[in-house]
């Protein structure tokens, strides 16, 4: 009894050990999603990412290499590694999340942040979203809030969460960590207890500005001769008489 449950408790272990060394290793290859089947003769690990030639690797180098180092570190027999490329980051709630993290760490607004990834979430096709900010949002010194935006049908509870794809990333910045938590109702979800119907923006989302481009910045008047001479309305300009300082 005693072996039975803990190999229980070593296996998930395991495999979130797993998950969170390919999470590390491969975050540059965008890495959205990882899945780990456990079977009697193999272990199968498919790895859903936007740039697989980042993991593949001429001739299959590199997708080798990770194959002999999660066998060699994580003691796991047999292991076979599949590469699934993403057609769509904005359906997946890691990679969503993770442009969430980047734009508050560079200091973009929070709010305007999930308005956008928000928008751009329903635009892909999802069903329903949900992104929530939480931790030190303002400036430095101020309390912990949290902020929420949501569209489209989101379960909490029951058999149909199960079909949410969900994910977690932190954010670091100077006042502290911020808590990004990402909910996605993939296109062509169906739900036993509701139908689902095309989602519908409120207006302050669907005219969220785009925070990739950068902030329009006025320009410098030109100098020399392109300079324009101010105008006074038709009356001579001000001129303060000279001061005469008295000995």
């Amino acid at each position: 009894m005693m072996i039975y449950q803990e190999k229980l408790i070593e296996e998930p272990f395991s495999k979130y050990q797993v998950m969170k060394f390919l999470e590390v290793k491969l975050d540059r290859a965008g890495l959205a999603n990882v899945d780990i089947q456990r079977t009697p003769l193999v272990t199968r690990i498919t790895l859903e990412v936007t740039n697989p030639a980042r993991i593949i690797g001429k001739k299959g180098r590199l997708i080798n290499e990770l194959t002999e180092t999660i066998k060699r570190e994580f003691k796991i027999e047999n292991p076979q590694i599949s590469v699934i490329e993403v057609r769509e980051p904005f359906l997946e709630p890691r990679m969503v999340g993770k442009r969430a993290a980047k734009y508050i760490e560079m200091g973009k607004k929070v709010r305007a942040v999930l308005h956008y990834l928000l928008r751009e979430v329903i635009r892909a096709g999802a069903l329903g979203a949900e992104i929530v900010a939480a931790g030190k949002i303002g400036a430095k010194g101020a309390r912990a809030k949290s902020l929420r935006v949501v569209a489209g049908y989101i379960p909490k509870a029951g058999e149909p969460a199960r079909l949410i794809r969900v994910a977690h990333i932190s954010a670091n910045t100077r006042s502290g960590v911020i808590g990004i938590l990402v909910r996605i109702v993939p296109p062509g979800t169906v739900f036993p207890d509701k139908k689902t119907t095309q989602v519908v923006l409120p207006k302050v989302i669907e005219s969220a500005t785009d925070v990739e481009k950068p902030s329009a910045v006025a320009e410098a008047p030109a100098s020399g001769g392109d300079k324009k001479p101010e105008s006074h309305g038709g009356r001579p300009p001000f001129r303060r008489a000279p001061f005469h300082h008295r000995r």
